[in-house]
């Protein structure tokens, strides 16, 4: 699972997305490539409840840090504007979304051609092409 991408989903039951971000309880964190799925990590928080106090919301961002995307019910829009600063992709998603048919979703995108968000966060989670250089001879660049 070197090329796997962690994934995280907003829930209370370990199997269906049903938390809004900003009150998420926990977080099941998960790596995600083609062709497995891994849970990684479950994380549980304190009540917290949808209050626009956003000082809960630097500890869950902190928690995803290396997450590509976070898929949950809801989420407000300081939420999603400092998850992409941090490069993770906020996934909105119907009430009771089953987690294992989110990552078979997830997984068949990957197979078919990764949405732009996707195959950003994929080409991230890649090492750079050892030969680029020589590419870049080969095209006539000097130092």
């Amino acid at each position: 699972m070197e090329t796997a991408l962690k994934i995280a989903f907003a829930t209370t039951d370990m199997e269906t997305v049903n938390q809004h971000f900003g009150s998420a309880k926990s977080f099941a964190i998960y790596a995600v490539d083609m062709d497995d799925a891994q849970l990684l990590e479950a994380a549980q928080f304190g009540e917290l409840s949808q209050d626009g106090n956003e000082d809960k919301l630097s500890v869950k961002i902190e928690l995803l840090d290396g997450c590509a995307a976070v898929y949950c019910q809801a989420i407000g829009g300081s939420a999603i504007n400092q998850l992409i600063t941090k490069n993770i992709q906020p996934v909105k998603v119907h009430e009771g979304g089953k987690i294992k048919d989110l990552i078979v979703d997830l997984q068949n995108e990957m197979k078919a051609g990764p949405s732009s968000w996707l195959a950003k966060a994929i080409n991230q989670h890649k090492s750079p092409d050892p030969q680029r250089f020589n590419q870049m001879e080969d095209e006539g660049w000097d130092e």
